[in-house]
């Protein structure tokens, strides 16, 4: 009854958008998972994933995401807003941009929504899975995109930090974002950021899992490079965040994260691909769960179209607190 007085509401008001709006588009995606584990099968729904965009005129504009999904301590479908962005282009290709943003500090949390047929791999890089990021800043920006003969972009952005909500900010520190990128060539993407934030003693568990109480402030900086391509043969996208967590008692605590993946696409719909992730931490670590990870997964993309995607996966999972992982998983997504 929940998840229909959810999408009962959520349809009215998008109809009613859409007859206001000059140019409305709605969107939906979903995906069903299929998994083998320890001897086991089992089906798993996904994400049902809302995606409205609107260009109310020449300059502003307005993009939401809302992702329907079951959650298991609860056993209850919940809703949760994504993103809410409100965007004025007062320049050329410079805009502001208000509301609920994906963190842009690389190239998968910018580039990729919930909608999983566009994901080329079947899960997130355990970099985001482990929220090693902050995945969403609620906070406004200012964007610079295609500047330029190498098509140079920026995002500047200020925002509650970590551990608040999507209301206030849990203490007087903002988190600041920096990060640039360039397109030197077709299909082709380099880029770095910078994040800066002070995290609470108090801070809320917001798209982060500490492995105890903080009891304690921790100022946080992330530096992050990515380089992207994804050509109409070979794909290949490679992330890496260097994590700085400073505490009192622990002083500067590193943390190295990466993924790699690489594709190539035959006959125009079949991919073959792999990927592999590290992550790495010290054993002091008090903000992240400290267990370190290396992860390959292996699999073939069929893409029947645009919006219809199935993938197959081999994932092999090795975790330093826990005894190794042996998936194989299917996944169907369509958007529509």
């Amino acid at each position: 009854m929940k998840l229909f007085n959810y999408l009962f509401f959520t349809a009215i008001i998008t109809l009613s958008g859409s007859l206001c709006a000059q140019d409305t588009q709605i969107r939906g995606f979903v995906h069903v998972n299929s998994f083998l584990r320890d001897d086991k099968v089992s089906f798993e729904l996904g994400e049902y994933d809302l995606f409205i965009t609107s260009e109310l005129n020449d300059r502003i504009s307005f993009l939401g995401e809302t992702v329907f999904r079951y959650d298991r301590a609860k056993k209850d479908f919940e809703v949760s807003v994504e993103r809410v962005i409100f965007k004025y282009n007062y320049y050329g290709n410079h805009s502001f941009l208000i509301g609920k943003h994906h963190t842009p500090l690389n190239y998968w949390n910018d580039s990729y929504h919930h909608g999983r047929v566009f994901f080329p791999t079947i899960d997130r890089p355990y970099l985001f899975r482990r929220n090693i990021i902050a995945l969403h800043t609620t906070g406004a920006s200012l964007q610079g995109m295609n500047l330029g003969k190498i098509r140079f972009g920026y995002d500047l952005m200020v925002g509650n930090g970590i551990g608040s909500g999507d209301l206030e900010d849990n203490d007087t520190y903002k988190s600041l974002t920096a990060a640039i990128h360039i397109r030197p060539m077709d299909r082709m993407r380099i880029g770095a950021s910078f994040y800066n934030d002070r995290i609470s003693p108090l801070a809320e568990e917001d798209h982060h899992s500490p492995q105890t109480d903080l009891g304690e402030e921790i100022r946080q900086q992330l530096y992050t490079a990515s380089f992207a391509y994804f050509g109409k043969k070979l794909e290949v996208l490679t992330e890496a965040t260097y994590a700085v967590n400073k505490a009192e008692s622990t002083g500067s605590l590193n943390s190295m994260t990466s993924y790699f993946y690489a594709g190539y696409r035959f006959k125009d719909k079949i991919v073959p691909y792999f990927r592999v992730d590290c992550l790495d931490f010290e054993d002091e670590e008090l903000y992240y769960v400290n267990s370190d990870v290396t992860s390959l997964v292996t699999g073939v993309r069929y893409e029947i179209n645009y919006l219809a995607v199935v993938k197959l996966e081999y994932q092999h999972e090795s975790i330093s607190l826990s005894d190794n992982i042996n998936t194989v998983k299917l996944q169907i997504a369509i958007g529509f």
